[in-house]
């Protein structure tokens, strides 16, 4: 890695912004974005000012699976995109917002059948059926994000109800009823979640990020325009689950601007925004497991003049990386869909099912492997110090050494007392005078007639003990039925056990007195 003016980074980086070799996504941000292609490299270069990031990938060993670029300041070139087709990586363009400004990926030839059944589907009783379907499996999920992590069986058991009565729903009017009112009892749920920060943001952080609020913004009156910080990460995540189902409804040959659920709007994909609503409750509780588990830094955050909260490149990088992961979980539901419209064409052949390109599925099934995907893990976010914000290597601490140091003393006195009293309270006594008599009792039984005649101390000293080295010390302790601490000073020959235990010592490290290599003192 040199430096000349800019970073140079090798196919296989290791930047604040070098995901491709872990999960597959690149993320470009900043101002003056370039993709070009230069001597069959890929050449990415990002960032802000001075602070620029190169990239340069190799058509082999490359490892890419979607380039994520952030804004619209910069320039793709044609060669670039030829480049990522070729490599079957997919190009997705985002505002920081989270709106899908365009994505492009590997697609395959569509089946006349296919785009006619799909045209014909809304109104029929297959678009109904798809349609009931998706939201039922977005309200299952919904139901379980609300029961298993804000145990309110409340708003659980009210979407559980709309659930139940949209198997019964003749139309999709009452589909999209059904949701709204489930969608009520969900996001009301949510209102009071709170959102914490290390304790150094809190002079910087507004009022109002301090919890989830309203799913509906108070600029636009839907979830566009983010007021805070869960509800913009939200939105973000919906966009990288968006262009995620676009690729995998180009990927099996659909349109995805003809949807079911969905009206049909212009600059929209209709049939994207359908498929992804039974994936939706994983967004959620992803996002859901994070805000409840650790503070957010107030650096990943910016608020605009008018009060919409964006996501700086940081946090936009790292939420990035999650998209193979809903790709994988829209997978089985985009070919489900293919099935469900594959089944109304006419004159269908089972031999010309629709290919399972996303899943494999019916590789696995020819193979006698279950018929199903294992979702990838997600990236897991940082553990911050709750204090300043500090990056925490251990996931079990709640602060940075720097943060925990001035409460150790207190902290170590107060342990210390608590070992004092534990170690003398009635029951530690009895334990110990238990123990004491019995080992006692096996003393005055033992007679040194029991050990063979060549084991004497000498032999202990000069071939059992030098030998402990090579024993664990969990060995040693299950061996005599000691203690830990006690094995280890046997170890480090500090302690020299009773003679009743040198025939085990002795047994447990392979010391044969017949062997003739071996020579008895």
């Amino acid at each position: 890695m040199t430096r000349m003016g800019a970073t140079e980074l090798s196919q296989l980086p290791h930047s604040y912004n070098s995901v491709a070799p872990r999960h597959g996504v690149i993320t470009a941000s900043g101002y003056g974005i370039r993709v070009h292609v230069e001597r069959g490299h890929l050449i990415i270069e990002d960032g802000i000012g001075a602070d620029r990031t190169h990239f340069r990938l190799p058509r082999i060993g490359h490892r890419l699976q979607r380039l994520v670029v952030l804004g619209c300041d910069g320039a793709v070139s044609l060669a670039a995109l030829r480049w990522l087709s070729d490599q079957d990586a997919a190009f997705v363009m985002l505002e920081r917002d989270g709106k899908l400004l365009t994505v492009t990926g590997p697609s395959r030839p569509s089946h006349v059948k296919l785009r006619r059944a799909q045209a014909l589907a809304v109104g029929s009783e297959a678009g109904l059926k798809i349609a009931r379907e998706l939201i039922s499996r977005k309200l299952a999920g919904q139901e379980q994000v609300v029961r298993d992590l804000l145990h309110d069986s409340s708003a659980a058991d009210n979407i559980a109800g709309f659930r139940a009565a949209l198997l019964n729903a003749e139309g999709l009017h009452l589909v999209r009823q059904f949701e709204s009112q489930a969608a009520a009892s969900y996001w009301s749920a949510w209102r009071d979640v709170p959102i914490t920060f290390p304790a150094k943001d809190l002079p910087r952080v507004p009022s109002h990020w301090g919890v989830f609020g309203a799913r509906k913004s108070l600029l636009t009156g839907s979830p566009r325009l983010a007021i805070n910080p869960a509800n913009a990460a939200l939105n973000y995540l919906y966009g990288i689950l968006e262009s995620e189902c676009s690729l995998a409804v180009f990927a099996v040959g659909l349109d995805p601007g003809l949807g079911v659920l969905h009206v049909d709007t212009a600059a929209r994909h209709s049939l994207s925004c359908d498929v992804m609503e039974s994936v939706r409750p994983q967004v959620d509780r992803y996002v859901l497991t994070w805000i409840l588990s650790r503070p957010l830094r107030r650096e990943w955050f910016f608020e605009q003049r008018d009060g919409n909260c964006r996501l700086m490149s940081s946090l936009a990088r790292q939420l990035a990386e999650t998209a193979p992961t809903w790709g994988r979980a829209v997978a089985p539901v985009a070919e489900w869909v293919v099935q469900q419209l594959w089944s109304t064409t006419r004159k269908r052949s089972d031999t010309e099912l629709p290919p399972t390109r996303l899943t494999h599925n019916r590789k696995r099934q020819a193979k006698g492997r279950p018929a199903q995907i294992p979702i990838s893990p997600i990236p897991p976010g940082e553990k911050l110090c709750c204090n300043c914000g500090t990056p925490l290597s251990k996931g079990g601490e709640r602060l940075c050494i720097t943060c925990a140091r001035p409460g150790l003393p207190q902290h170590m006195r107060g342990v210390a007392e608590k070992g004092r009293l534990t170690a003398q309270s009635p029951i530690a006594q009895a334990s110990r005078s238990a123990t004491q008599k019995e080992n006692w009792s096996q003393i005055r039984e033992w007679e040194p007639s029991s050990n063979p005649v060549w084991l004497t101390e000498q032999t202990y000293k000069e071939k059992i003990q030098p030998r402990f080295g090579s024993c664990k010390t969990s060995d040693i302790a299950r061996t005599l039925g000691v203690s830990i601490q006690y094995a280890v000073w046997i170890r480090r020959g500090e302690r020299k056990p009773h003679r009743r235990h040198w025939s085990a010592l002795a047994k447990l490290i392979g010391f044969n007195p017949d062997d003739p290599h071996e020579t008895v003192p």
